[in-house]
């Protein structure tokens, strides 16, 4: 077993499923290996069957239109690159050269990408019971899904990823004010929908307040 697989908790019998769930485009078509794109595929269906189950057994008492939020929040790019991250998937992809160059193993779209593909690839190799074994070690637990809050503590991912869905819309934040003797400041941050302000936040830190700012803004559009 790789140190790879001893992480992710499982042990491939067929180890080109593996390779194949980590290998990208860009260096598929250079070393003429098979990309992982239509492992993703798969693995996209997958992963929303297994979220779909455990959220059916877990709340029983919650209606399909919150079921559905639910598990939007779950599979969206943004909770897919955080699951990716937990088991540094980036430094096991293969990338092609400009992949590489410019910061591939820690781009979003491409380790969401390669977290379904590798749900993919456990599930062809091992069954539906160990994909949905590996799927569970992310799922928020039933005290989570039911506190209101959302399932990601990034709140500025999370309004990210609900903004890039309308292109024409733009968010960035500013910084406000800060106060109190340097070794104990406070941040006032602010988030700007296309220049109108959508939520403010106050922290130690600058990226603490951007933080609270986007949680604000989460609240203010229905997100609690």
């Amino acid at each position: 077993m790789t140190e790879f697989e001893k992480k992710i908790g499982y042990a491939f019998k067929n180890k080109t499923l593996l390779n194949e769930a980590l290998t990208h485009s860009s260096h598929a078509s250079n070393k003429k290996r098979v990309s992982n794109e239509r492992l993703e595929f798969l693995g996209d269906s997958v992963l929303s069957l297994i979220v779909s189950k455990y959220l059916f057994e877990q709340l029983r008492d919650i209606p399909e239109g919150q079921l559905t939020k639910l598990r939007a929040g779950i599979v969206c790019e943004a909770s897919l690159f955080g699951f990716a991250q937990k088991i540094d998937l980036g430094k096991e992809l293969f990338l092609g050269k400009g992949e590489e160059n410019t910061g591939g193993r820690e781009r979003r779209s491409i380790l969401a990408d390669a977290f379904e593909a590798l749900i993919a690839a456990i599930y062809l190799d091992g069954g539906h019971e160990k994909a949905a074994d590996f799927v569970h070690k992310f799922l928020p637990k039933k005290e989570k899904l039911t506190s209101g809050k959302p399932l990601l503590s990034d709140y500025k991912t999370v309004l990210q990823e609900i903004i890039q869905q309308n292109p024409e819309e733009k968010i960035s934040y500013n910084l406000d004010s800060e106060s109190g003797e340097a070794h104990n400041k406070i941040f006032t941050s602010s988030v700007l929908l296309n220049d109108q302000r959508i939520g403010t936040g106050t922290g130690k830190s600058k990226k603490e307040a951007e933080q609270e700012a986007a949680k604000g803004a989460l609240k203010l559009m229905g997100y609690e």
